[in-house]
């Protein structure tokens, strides 16, 4: 039985010195990474990414100024992805602006080349729990949401039908069995149809 092909990851650079970025992306090929672009900036991150699909973004600067950060931090918004940021400044400061912006790992003391591959794999491990917490978190916000609109409709029910909770509820539930619907759409719907005859 053959064995699936493992995808190999996929690296951009970012860096404003070609030398540098020359050293990176050796290091990077030696350990079985793709480098799939080069950049002097981050300028224009958000489309290159859009376009090359890379797994992993590394950005090696010196000093990262405001709009490498606010780029950081766009990426971040739409197409999120694990960002290692090699600099040479120990401003705090900075760091925590690199941080709050989605960077997965800020790493202050140089590039050591040997080092490169358990600081990528690092970053991506902690990326993706960064992930999968957030969206926890926005999978329990929207169930509490859906809580307040079923509450907001039983509580209606038992305002104009003068029942009591558990009937509101079952009334609810009988209608989102006959109508093939969930319990919070049967929800909103009533609280929309209330609005209108209300309106």
């Amino acid at each position: 039985m053959q064995q699936p092909e493992q995808q190999v990851p996929r690296v951009m650079l970012v860096d404003d010195q070609p030398a540098r970025a020359a050293i990176l992306e050796r290091a990077l090929t030696d350990h079985g990474y793709l480098v799939v672009a080069r950049l002097p900036s981050a300028a224009g991150l958000l489309a290159q990414v859009s376009q090359l699909n890379p797994d992993v973004i590394i950005v090696d600067m010196d000093s990262p100024d405001r709009d490498t950060l606010e780029n950081m931090a766009l990426l971040q918004r739409d197409l999120p992805r694990p960002v290692v940021m090699f600099a040479g400044s120990e401003d705090e400061e900075i760091m925590a602006r690199a941080i709050h912006a989605g960077v997965s790992a800020y790493i202050v003391d140089g590039l050591q080349p040997a080092r490169v591959k358990a600081i990528v794999n690092v970053a991506i491990t902690r990326f993706r729990e960064y992930q999968a917490l957030r969206d926890e978190l926005e999978k329990t916000r929207g169930q509490l949401a859906d809580r307040r609109v079923i509450e907001k409709a039983k509580g209606l029910l038992m305002a104009r039908k003068q029942l009591n909770e558990e009937q509101a509820y079952q009334q609810l539930r009988r209608m989102a069995m006959d109508r093939g619907q969930r319990l919070v759409e049967v929800s909103r719907n009533l609280l929309a149809f209330a609005d209108l005859l209300e309106g």
